[in-house]
C-alpha cells in the first residue's frame, strides 16, 4: 500500500508539471507505462526503450514508468492504473498481471477517453475491445518455439515440467497452450491448452505446471526442487525467464546438471534473451532461449500513443515485435533489435 501511494504521489507531481485535458496542442503528453511489477529486468528493459522514446521526441511527451513492486500482482497493478485514470494522464500502456481483473478498469479509462495498449501480455478476447492495440510478442510462438527446442532433443516424447508466472496471466498462458499444443500434435481450443497425460508421448508430471507469481526466488527454489523429485525428468521450461534472473543461485543449481544439458538429457529451455541469460546460455546452463524485444515494445508503445493522441491512425492489432531463437550454436548473433 505504500509503494502504491508513493506511485500516486508521483502521477499527482507528474501531472501537475505535464499535462491535463485542454492544454494546447503542442503540450507535453504524459503517457504512463506500467508493468506487471518493477525491480524486474525484463520491465526495466521496457522502461528504457519508453525513455529513448522520450528522448527522442524531445519534451512532447513524457514517459511515467510505475507499477507494483517486485512482490506486488495484479490487485495492486489495477489499483495503480485505477489512480492513473483518476488522474487523466494522456495514454497509458500496460502488461496486464490479472488479464480479466484489467479489463474491468481499462473499461473505465475507455470512457474517460484515454487511449490504452497493452504490451507484454494482452486482456482476454471479450475485453480486447477496452484497449486500442497490442504491442508485443506472439505469446503462442513463444510457446511453440520452446516445444521445437525440446522435440529436437526428445523426439519420441518424455517427462516435462513447465513453470509459469501467474495463472491469471494470459500471455503465460497462451505459451503454455503453444507448448502443450506443439508437442501433442494437436491444436487446443484456448489457452493454457490441454495438459500433457501422454499425448505423443509426452506427460507432465505430478505438481506441475509451477506458478512462480514472478518471484525469481522461488522460480529458482521450484526448479532445484522439481528437478530434485524427478532425477530422470526430460524437460523443465519456464515461459518466462524466472529462474535465469537470478544469475548466481540458477547458477548454482543448473550447473548441478551442466552434463546432461550437455549431452541432451535434460532439455532447460528458457523464454527471454536478456543478457544475463545468455551469458548462462554461453556456459552451456541451458539447451536455448527463445526471447522478446522489450525495449521495442516500450519505444513503439510511447511513439504509438503520440501518434493516436496527434490525430493519426493507431497501430496494427496486434502488432508483434518479433522473436529471438538463440542455442549454443548461434548464441553470438541470434538477437535482433
Amino acid at each position: 500500500m505504500l509503494k502504491y501511494l508513493a506511485g500516486a504521489a508521483v502521477i499527482a507531481l507528474t501531472l501537475a508539471a505535464g499535462s491535463h485535458p485542454g492544454v494546447a496542442a503542442d503540450k507535453t503528453y504524459t503517457f504512463a507505462l506500467v508493468p506487471k511489477n518493477t525491480n524486474n529486468p525484463f520491465f526495466d528493459a521496457a522502461r528504457d526503450g519508453c525513455k529513448k522514446a522520450e528522448a527522442e521526441l524531445k519534451g512532447a511527451i513524457k514517459c511515467l514508468y510505475i507499477g507494483p513492486d517486485e512482490h506486488g500482482g495484479g490487485e495492486e497493478e489495477v489499483q495503480v492504473v485505477a489512480d492513473l485514470i483518476a488522474k487523466h494522464v494522456d495514454g497509458i500502456a500496460v502488461s496486464p498481471a490479472n488479464a480479466a481483473a484489467m479489463g474491468h478498469e481499462l473499461a473505465e479509462a475507455k470512457k474517460a477517453g484515454i487511449p490504452v495498449l497493452t504490451f507484454d501480455a494482452d486482456l482476454l478476447p471479450k475485453d480486447q475491445g477496452e484497449r486500442i492495440a497490442f504491442v508485443g510478442t506472439h505469446n503462442y510462438e513463444i510457446g511453440t518455439n520452446l516445444a521445437k527446442m525440446v522435440m529436437a532433443k526428445k523426439p519420441n516424447g518424455g517427462t516435462i515440467c513447465i513453470q509459469s508466472g501467474g495463472a491469471a496471466a494470459a500471455n503465460h498462458n497462451e505459451r503454455m497452450q503453444g507448448i502443450r499444443d506443439e508437442l501433442s500434435g494437436t491444436k487446443s481450443a484456448e489457452a493454457p491448452g490441454i495438459k500433457l497425460t501422454g499425448q505423443n508421448g509426452w506427460k507432465e508430471v505430478d505438481g506441475c505446471p509451477l506458478y512462480t507469481n514472478d518471484d525469481f526466488t522461488v522460480a529458482v527454489q521450484q526448479m532445484e526442487d522439481i528437478l530434485g523429485k524427478y532425477p530422470n525428468l526430460d524437460a523443465f521450461v519456464p515461459t518466462g525467464g524466472f529462474p535465469e534472473f537470478v544469475e548466481q543461485a540458477y547458477k548454482s543449481v543448473a550447473g548441478k546438471y551442466k552434463s546432461k544439458i550437455a549431452n541432451g538429457t535434460l532439455v532447460v529451455a528458457v523464454a527471454d534473451t536478456l543478457g544475463m541469460q545468455i551469458d548462462e546460455l554461453k556456459l552451456g546452463l541451458a539447451t536455448g532461449n527463445v526471447g522478446q524485444r522489450p525495449f521495442e515494445m516500450g519505444y513503439k508503445a510511447m511513439y504509438f500513443l503520440k501518434d493516436i493522441k496527434d490525430g493519426k491512425p493507431g497501430p496494427h492489432d496486434p502488432t508483434y515485435t518479433g522473436l529471438d531463437v538463440c542455442t549454443p550454436q548461434n548464441v553470438d548473433h541470434c538477437l535482433g533489435n
